[in-house]
């Protein structure tokens, strides 16, 4: 079980709600983890042998990944072989009984498998399904492979990753894929609405990683409509917003968001630039897009003179927006996030611990919480076909031909 640094709480606000999972890696995965934080019983159902490939990414302690740790919190695991015909009844049983199914197989996978989602809704009508893939279920794409990096490619976000004129870079992390999951979760919460309060039926909601991207990509399409302007990477900068960029300081960097007007006045003046503070030609944000990079030298004239800490406590004084670029070690220390019990202590079940993040939106109510670290592959098979209502005799001539682990 878990430990973190959370008080006692009432159940979550998704209590009684169960979500079964077929997907892996990240998109599905983290969609239903998000829902397993607000109570949901979430199973997930994995491949016997090796599992989620997602148990062997990046850094491992004792053969399986801390991501892992994180990903999976608040699961149970069933190992399932859904290749086989039993597989895939014992998970259609299993489905009966759910109020969502997440997947993010590229699709027509489980079709194959005789679980299409109008097979499905037969037995279990108020089923919600998530589908997450590369491009939708339909369209010229749908069969293609995709993964959260071309999604975000194909989505407009590489395009502006990076300096002017260089390759485009991956912003660190698999955005594509949280984005389309985030999306994924609002869509459940949605339909679930629907069907319990409505009085509706269960509904297939259809995520696509290009379209999860596309839709946070903020004026980009409409600018282009009307002006045919495409915008382009701009580095640390936000275009035709100023200030607002990374300077560099005697000892790192800092952000610097000073495109208010007033904040701009301010900002002006902390740095010693009283004379543009009281420039009529800066006084709005069309005048300071225009002398862009006259602002930006004269705030970098005097970051370059200060050290990070010096720049932040001037800055807060003068109540303009900036912080420090965090590593993950700054984040460690940060006070902050500990205050705000984004950093929390978790046993796992080969009993180390680790800190972990916390989480996210904060229900004043009905908070999240982890209720229990990261299952091994088949710690709940038992459990949860028992509660499906399998005899142990059945279970044991399953696992002797391999159907489960």
């Amino acid at each position: 079980m878990s430990v973190s640094t959370q008080p006692s709480v009432p159940p979550g606000a998704l209590d009684g709600v169960r979500v079964i999972e077929m997907g892996q890696l990240i998109a599905g995965p983290f969609a239903a983890k998000t829902l397993g934080d607000f109570g949901a019983d979430v199973i997930k159902i994995e491949p016997p042998g090796a599992g989620d490939p997602l148990r062997g990414w990046r850094l491992l302690k004792d053969g399986t990944s801390v991501w892992w740790q994180v990903q999976s919190r608040n699961k149970r695991s069933i190992a399932l072989d859904l290749r086989i015909p039993e597989g895939q009844e014992i998970a259609r049983r299993l489905i009966d009984d759910a109020d969502v199914l997440v997947e993010n197989f590229r699709p027509g996978t489980l079709e194959q498998w005789g679980m299409s989602y109008e097979k499905l809704a037969q037995t279990n009508p108020g089923l919600v399904m998530l589908r997450i893939s590369g491009y939708g279920q339909t369209g010229p794409y749908r069969d293609l492979p995709g993964f959260g990096a071309i999604g975000e490619a194909m989505g407009g976000l590489r395009h502006l990753t990076g300096e002017p004129g260089r390759v485009p870079v991956r912003c660190g992390i698999s955005i594509g894929d949280t984005l389309a999951a985030l999306h994924g979760t609002i869509g459940v919460l949605v339909a679930l609405w629907h069907r319990n309060v409505n009085g509706g039926r269960g509904q297939v909601i259809d995520v696509a990683l290009t379209e999860a991207t596309l839709n946070v990509m903020e004026s980009l399409l409409p600018e282009y409509s009307v002006f045919g302007a495409v915008r382009e990477a701009a580095g640390s900068a936000l275009p035709g917003i100023a200030p607002s960029n990374a300077y560099r300081c005697s000892d790192g960097f800092v952000l610097i968001a000073g495109n208010g007007d007033s904040i701009f006045r301010r900002l002006m003046e902390a740095i010693g630039r009283k004379d543009l503070a009281a420039d009529e030609g800066l006084a709005s944000n069309a005048g300071r897009v225009a002398r862009v990079a006259e602002i930006d030298g004269a705030i970098e004239a005097w970051t370059q003179t200060q050290t990070v800490a010096g720049v932040l406590g001037k800055l807060a004084k003068a109540s303009v927006p900036a912080g420090k670029v965090y590593t993950a070690k700054d984040i460690h220390e940060d006070p902050h996030f500990r205050a705000r019990d984004m950093i929390l202590r978790q046993v796992a079940r080969d009993g180390y611990e680790l800190d972990v993040p916390g989480i996210v939106p904060k229900l004043m109510g009905t908070p999240g919480t982890i209720r229990s670290s990261a299952p091994g592959l088949g710690d709940d098979t038992d459990d949860v076909l028992r509660e499906s209502g399998y005899s142990s005799e059945e279970i044991a001539a399953f696992r002797s031909k391999g159907v489960v682990a």
